[in-house]
């Protein structure tokens, strides 16, 4: 297979198309890749392109394009996965995962529970890690399309931002006495937001919060999963509920 690369706002018409700085130095450096190597180019908005390197340095490298390629579907069902940060390195795989599983977008939010603080996320500089492994992720996985990281906010400052997007909240089965749906229960919506809460869980209040809300509170079953699984294993349910992995 032939390596990707990622051209962020590339211009189909132009003749030189330059990588940035990181991918240039993956091009020549990590693959040791030269002028006349055929590659793929993705822009993160869904455009593929085959490809031929014309320069490779150091810290720049110029290809060609040379036709328009077919890229991997993308779901019908456009996902933002609303992540209560998690600490050490977990966040760094639930990203991975949750981009090859086809979200579209990740939101990061700091609950109650959270073992992150909102300082510590903006000065150890976080959320700009979390876009570059979705970008690799994105290459890995075949897709044309770069999930956006947003901006971690508290988790107040979400639910105050309107959305069309069906909200679903993935919570304890005791959660709400009567009120926690199974996935199988979860129809399919035009867009949706599947919030998962961090290694403590959602206190009372919270899920109280997003069920007067109106979020849809969905149990994975009875059995407790780490938090960085969950995001996983909601994902794949509900998207095979939604006959979007089939």
């Amino acid at each position: 297979m032939r390596p990707r690369f990622y051209a962020p706002g590339l211009d189909p018409s132009a003749e030189r198309v330059p990588l940035p700085a990181e991918e240039a130095e993956h091009l020549a450096r990590v693959l040791r890749l030269g002028a006349g190597a055929l590659v793929l180019v993705i822009d993160g908005r869904g455009g593929l392109w085959s490809a031929e390197v014309i320069e490779a340095g150091k810290r720049s490298a110029v290809v060609r394009l040379i036709e328009r390629e077919q890229p991997a579907a993308e779901s019908r069902v456009p996902i933002t996965l609303v992540m209560g940060v998690l600490k050490a390195d977990k966040m760094d795989d639930v990203v991975r995962d949750a981009v090859m599983l086809g979200v579209t977008a990740i939101q990061p939010v700091v609950s109650e529970r959270a073992e992150i603080r909102m300082a510590t996320l903006v000065k150890s500089e976080r959320v700009s890690r979390w876009q570059r492994i979705a970008v690799s992720s994105a290459k890995q996985c075949g897709r044309a399309v770069v999930p956006v990281v947003h901006d971690a906010v508290p988790l107040a400052w979400y639910w105050a931002e309107p959305t069309d997007a069906v909200r679903v909240m993935c919570v304890e089965p005791s959660a709400v006495l009567g009120q926690v749906a199974s996935v199988h229960d979860v129809p399919r919506p035009r867009a949706a937001h599947v919030i998962v809460g961090p290694e403590g869980g959602w206190t009372v209040p919270e899920v109280a919060e997003a069920h007067a809300s109106g979020v849809i509170l969905m149990s994975l079953g009875a059995r407790t999963l780490r938090a960085d699984a969950v995001p996983i294993v909601a994902l794949t349910a509900l998207l095979t509920t939604w006959s979007e992995l089939t």
